[in-house]
């Protein structure tokens, strides 16, 4: 007997360790439908694989004259996230804000937010997220550190930007993935390790061969290839 109730027992934890999402939340009925939904905020946020990210993704419903639609039903759908809530109905804004947690393998993951017409059917749009790995996570780090006073154009209190006063022309962003997702993995290696003039570019590109190890130089092409847009064609997706 005890150890038919131990084996159930056993059975019961594994069982319930087959998942990661939370249930699904009921659907509330909708008071009202839109015609079109749309991104506000939120999108092509990036974080460590598994965390939450940090600002919610709010989305918004409008009718057909443009307006925005209290009361409209709005369900999040993605391989691998979890939402909080999965569905709500939208305020007086016609807005649904989410909080997501990402997967836990690195990657871009695909977000579907949809809600429902009076016709019948569904209205949605797309978006991403992005899970950095540990090779990812470091690159970003080093990039923090010694990259984005270039090739980020937003000043913080604590690093103002350069990025306005190099030309011409103003370097790639990091994210500039019709421009970066163009060459291959060995080029940006040779770029970063020994500057701009190792591949006839700009001057004003440092070489640092002598600062960052192979590792490190590796994982900033690595976080390159994850954060781009649009998407580099070879990265990891959900």
């Amino acid at each position: 007997m005890k150890s038919t109730v131990a084996y159930g027992l056993v059975l019961t934890l594994i069982l319930s360790g087959c998942t990661t999402q939370r249930a699904v939340d009921p659907l509330p009925t909708p008071k009202a439908y839109g015609t079109q939904i749309i991104e506000v905020s939120g999108g092509k946020q990036i974080g460590g694989v598994g965390s939450k990210l940090s600002d919610p993704l709010v989305v918004q419903v409008n009718g057909a004259d443009g307006n925005p639609v209290t009361g409209a039903l709005v369900i999040f759908r993605g391989a691998g996230l979890t939402f909080n809530p999965s569905n709500a109905l939208s305020d007086s804004s016609g807005q649904v804000s989410v909080m997501v947690q990402l997967g836990g393998i690195p990657g871009s993951y695909q977000v579907l937010a949809e809600t429902p017409k009076s016709s019948g059917g569904t209205v949605s749009v797309p978006l991403r997220e992005i899970a950095l790995g540990y090779q990812e996570k470091l690159g970003k780090e080093v990039s923090e550190k010694y990259c984005t006073v270039c090739h980020d154009p937003e000043s913080t209190p604590e690093k103002v930007s350069n990025f306005d006063n190099l030309a011409p022309p103003a370097p790639h962003q990091f994210t500039d993935g019709n421009t970066l997702n163009q060459m291959a993995d060995a080029d940006l290696i040779r770029i970063i390790a020994d500057g701009g003039p190792a591949l006839g570019k700009s001057p004003q590109t440092p070489a640092y061969r002598g600062t960052l190890s192979a590792a490190e130089i590796k994982a900033v092409v690595a976080y390159l290839r994850a954060v781009a847009d649009p998407p580099y064609p070879g990265a990891k997706g959900k």
